[in-house]
């Protein structure tokens, strides 16, 4: 074989082997959240739960905020940070036994939700908005 082919076939090699390990480190992380944990419910189980009893909290207007905050994240995650982000607001709205959602619940719950590394695109979103974000600088840091 030529010298360019060998090293075209061990290129095509290690680029399936990376792409596997990637696809296989997701899987494993989304196998992780689907076991039990000690109350017998999984991370994903609870997620589901908090946002099947707060549904109904969820106006067209909250909706669109929590669309427009997750605009940044690439499309092919975004329903699922949309549905994480969803679970954790759903959660605090229960434990503060909310009647509706305000708007604190959601930043707060997507602050929470979200990684420290994330949270550049909410205070830019949130400046644009003109919402003060001093009730949140702890949660923030």
């Amino acid at each position: 074989m030529s010298g360019w082919f060998m090293a075209f076939i061990i290129f095509w090699s290690v680029f399936l082997i990376t792409i596997m390990f990637i696809g296989g480190f997701f899987m494993f992380r989304k196998f992780l959240k689907r076991l039990p944990k000690d109350d017998g419910k999984s991370i994903l189980d609870w997620q589901e739960y908090y946002i099947e009893n707060t549904l109904h909290l969820w106006t067209d207007e909250k909706k669109q905020l929590l669309n427009e905050l997750v605009e940044p994240v690439p499309e092919l995650f975004r329903d699922v940070a949309k549905q994480t982000i969803a679970g954790k607001i759903g959660e605090l709205a229960l434990k503060e036994k909310a009647t509706h959602l305000s708007l604190d619940l959601i930043i707060r719950g997507y602050i929470i939700a979200t990684p420290k590394r994330d949270h550049k695109f909410l205070i830019k979103k949130l400046n644009e908005k003109q919402i003060d974000l001093q009730p949140y600088r702890e949660l923030l840091s």
